[in-house]
């Protein structure tokens, strides 16, 4: 701003009726959607034994391999393991469906079909929808009735990069730019108010508006997946028998040569004789 030019004075009004109401109004819309997203969450289904063993073999099968470099088996029951793993996984064991048949051409899973799947992502567009709306209301209802609104003089000093953030909607290149607009001041307190809504409702909130710029239309709330993603196991079962073959020439056993190394250790604080 010219050393010549006039020095704003804001009308205590536009405080008490712009201001003001466009915060509170943030903040409540942000703590109900909140409750609507808990409210719109459906109880987790429960899964068969059988889906649960076909998931938690791959884990295991995982875990193995993860510790072959350091790993506190021996290596003869690291082999053993190892090897009982491999037959399963190629002989479809862990399978809920069980091993498949002679003959049977290998399709992916369609998630389409799978009735887990789509009610995972039907709740997590109910859940965007909900979180997505109030936010163009607000906009609407921001540029409708306050458009060309000056609010607020921010109490530091600030370059010219920041003028087109904080003076949305107003077309004056000779203001300050520390003085902020309507539109301006939604988008400071969309993600400004962030750290209010985990003071009040936790770290898992669902009015973290942050999320909505980076969300899948499938995610669930608390920025999880919606569903667990169909997984082609037969395809992940032959996959893993690979790589536990090839864990086995990189298994190391912590024991190894474990008397020898102890004595090195130690020797020095032996009693002589």
């Amino acid at each position: 701003m010219s050393s010549n030019a006039v020095s704003l004075y804001l009308d205590p009004q536009i405080r008490d009726w712009v201001l003001f109401p466009i915060t509170l109004v943030m903040i409540l819309v942000g703590i109900l959607r909140h409750y609507v997203v808990v409210l719109l969450q459906s109880p987790p289904k429960e899964q068969t034994r059988a889906a649960i063993r076909e998931q938690r073999a791959i884990s295991r099968s995982q875990i193995l391999r993860a510790t072959a470099g350091h790993s506190p088996i021996p290596p003869t029951f690291y082999t053993s393991i190892s090897q009982h793993l491999s037959s399963a996984f190629e002989a479809g064991t862990y399978l809920k469906d069980g091993p498949p048949k002679a003959n049977t051409p290998s399709t992916p899973p369609n998630p389409i079909t799978d009735p887990a799947a789509m009610d995972g992502m039907m709740a997590g567009m109910k859940t965007q929808m909900v979180m997505m709306v109030p936010q163009m209301v607000i906009m609407g209802w921001i540029n409708f009735f306050f458009q060309g609104f000056v609010l607020i003089k921010l109490p530091f000093p600030l370059t010219l990069g920041f003028k087109s953030m904080l003076q949305r909607g107003i077309e004056t290149p000779d203001m300050d730019v520390r003085w902020v607009s309507s539109l301006s001041w939604y988008f400071l307190n969309f993600f400004g108010l962030n750290g209010l809504y985990r003071l009040l409702l936790g770290n898992d909130n669902s009015a973290d508006s942050s999320r909505d710029m980076t969300a899948s239309p499938f995610a669930a709330p608390g920025g999880g997946a919606a569903a667990n993603p169909v997984q082609d196991y037969p395809k992940l079962f032959k996959a893993e028998t690979d790589n536990l073959a090839f864990a086995e020439g990189l298994h190391t056993w912590v024991g190894a040569d474990v008397e020898s190394r102890v004595l090195r250790k130690y020797r020095k604080l032996a009693p002589a004789y």
